[in-house]
């Protein structure tokens, strides 16, 4: 049965809110936000639609759910939220879990000057957010040839006897061993501060006083000091390749379609200094134009990050009446936002470069794309597979003289490597340090889904590994009834270089042993690497728990309560273990069989 746009309609209300498009097996399509949910749900229904892809979505529309909200900053959030969780096949998705750096100055009477990610709090003040560690780093390395404020960590600070190297080398002004005063310390955290802020001019300003005040009491070392302070200052102001004097925070983002690959560019203006940028290279983005690309991301990043007072927007995004992003950005930061499009000299050099970005961006993206299709070629070829592969999985097995053997998986789809379909399994119940069965438990339970009908099939599986896994890794796929899949292991060459590795067929076949500079082994060897990387960390956390682990919680019979008691009475494990069958005893809830039971457990 159709669905009855009018019906439905007419008991739509005006308020703002989100909307969901599902289809008729109840899958949603797209998730949208609206100031006015009855006017937003209406321009899906009309004859004229903006593009081939909507009409496409509405044609299987079956139902639609709406959440109507009180304002329209928690619209924008719900359909964030909403958005990353359903990752509907119609909405454009920009994928930024990373947090943004900030850079971080302390309380206390000698405030540090550190690097800091993550959600800001009361503990220090936090000046950004930074497009990348390097921005953050390049600014703290400023700051500290100018104003020489600490870096170290407290725990370091307060344990120094004499000043560190930074002290020597001019970079810090030794506050650890009171070689400067509090108040003339607290005077360089608030002009760094103010730097910070963009109030370049405000901070020469005072320096030059400070200069003036010391050259009148005649003292010239003083104002040398404050001199060569105003040269720094001059210098980073003319380093700036664009910079603004007003000191303002902008955001600048632009969004540019070509070449078949549709890249917004955010760039960042902090305190009038331009930081850099980062480009974003969305999915579902289909036949989207660059407009709509920058609609989608205002939506989605604003809602997970600070937004600035103000926005260069190339193109203006097309969803909604005009002012309306600017209106929901404002109510999400509580304060006024302007969103525009470049206006000004240096404006139009930030979009200009941002631009500029963005197409390097998409050109970078293109050339590595064909390479990693001219490797697939070449993988094809070598191994005279009739396909075309597309998706390769590789298993890798870790573990220490059989400790807590890990099994991985991962995956290269789409010309990179897949990590959000990657896999660990906690190897059990096999004689430790037993590579073959591990090998062969690894692939049977990764696979077992795929044998009744569930998940993607790999067109390739690599086994890290010589003929001894590989016929126990495609034992596993043929009980699976699975053996139609390709799979060749990867054995290690004489002295394990690279570049020597033979390649294991499971039907006994001569193996295949590539040239070093052949670009299948090149893929083979960086999917490899990867799955044996991913191998050994969770091993390592595995391990690393294992042995955290008290040999008191393995024991038969002692729970929390007992094991607490014996803690407090004996003072930790070692205790335990130099305690006789007697003393054990003595321990409340203990009896006599326990306590023999403990004493033999232990020793």
């Amino acid at each position: 049965m159709s669905f009855d746009a009018k019906a439905f309609l007419a008991t739509l209300t005006e308020l703002p809110g989100v909307y969901r498009m599902l289809d008729a097996n109840a899958a949603v399509l797209y998730v949208g936000k609206a100031k006015n949910l009855k006017k937003r749900v209406a321009s899906y229904f009309r004859e004229n639609l903006s593009s081939p892809r909507i009409a496409h979505m509405v044609s299987q529309i079956a139902a639609v759910e709406t959440t109507p909200t009180r304002t329209e900053a928690e619209a924008l959030l719900l359909e964030n939220n909403l958005i990353k969780s359903l990752a509907p096949r119609y909405n454009i998705l920009f994928r930024d879990d990373k947090s943004y750096p900030y850079i971080a100055l302390g309380k206390g009477a000698f405030p540090r000057l550190g690097f800091y990610r993550g959600k800001p709090d009361r503990k220090a003040d936090y000046f950004g957010p930074y497009p990348s560690s390097w921005a953050v780093r390049d600014s703290i390395h400023l700051i500290q040839k100018m104003f020489r404020l600490r870096t170290c960590e407290d725990t370091v600070f307060s344990n120094r006897s004499r000043p560190c190297l930074l002290y020597q080398i001019k970079r810090c002004s030794g506050p650890c061993v009171d070689l400067i005063k509090a108040e003339d310390y607290a005077t360089d955290v608030q002009l760094a501060s103010m730097f910070l802020l963009g109030k370049q001019q405000e901070v020469e300003r005072r320096l030059s006083q400070a200069m003036e005040a010391a050259s009148s009491r005649l003292a010239f070392e003083q104002a040398a000091v404050y001199r060569d302070l105003i040269q720094s200052l001059h210098q980073v102001q003319e380093k700036q390749f664009v910079s603004s004097s007003k000191g303002e925070d902008v955001d600048i983002l632009v969004a540019v379609r070509e070449a078949g690959q549709l890249c917004v560019n955010l760039a960042m203006v902090r305190g009038g200094r331009h930081l850099g940028d980062r480009p974003f290279f969305p999915t579902n983005a289909g036949d989207s134009d660059a407009a709509d690309a920058c609609a989608a991301f205002l939506g989605q990043h604003y809602a997970a990050h600070p937004v600035p007072s103000r926005l260069l927007v190339e193109p203006p995004p097309s969803e909604g009446e005009p002012g309306e992003a600017a209106a929901m950005l404002a109510a999400l930061a509580g304060r006024p936002v302007v969103l525009q499009k470049a206006r000004g000299p240096t404006q139009k050099a930030w979009v200009d470069m941002a631009t500029q970005n963005a197409r390097l961006a998409i050109l970078a993206r293109n050339q590595a794309s064909a390479q990693q299709e001219r490797r697939l070629t070449a993988l094809q070829e070598a191994l005279g597979l009739p396909e075309a592969i597309v998706r390769i999985e590789c298993f890798d097995i870790s573990h220490t003289m059989g400790e807590a053997t890990v099994a991985s998986c991962v995956v290269y789809q789409e010309n990179r490597m897949k990590n959000a379909d990657y896999r660990r399994f906690n190897i059990r119940d096999i004689q430790p340090g037993d590579d073959y069965a591990a090998m062969r438990q690894a692939v049977g339970r990764r696979y077992d889904g795929l044998a009744a009908g569930e998940g993607a099939a790999p067109d390739l599986i690599l086994i890290d590994g010589g003929k001894g896994q590989v016929a126990c890794a495609f034992s596993a796929l043929a009980d699976l009834g699975l053996a139609h899949i390709p799979m060749i292991g990867v054995a290690k060459g004489e002295g394990r270089k690279p570049g020597l590795e033979s390649l294991i067929y499971p039907d006994g076949r001569e193996p295949l042993q590539l040239p070093a500079e052949h670009p299948a082994l090149h893929l083979i060897q960086e999917i490899r690497d990867e799955a044996h990387r991913f191998a050994i960390t969770g091993h390592r956390a595995r391990r690393g728990k294992a042995r955290k682990t008290s040999r008191l919680e393995s024991l038969p019979g002692i729970g929390p309560a007992r094991r607490k008691s014996l803690i407090a009475r004996f003072g930790g494990l070692a205790g335990v273990l130099s305690a006789s069958t007697e003393q054990l005893a003595e321990v409340p809830g203990i009896s006599r069989e326990m306590a023999e039971k403990i004493y033999s457990a232990l020793h």
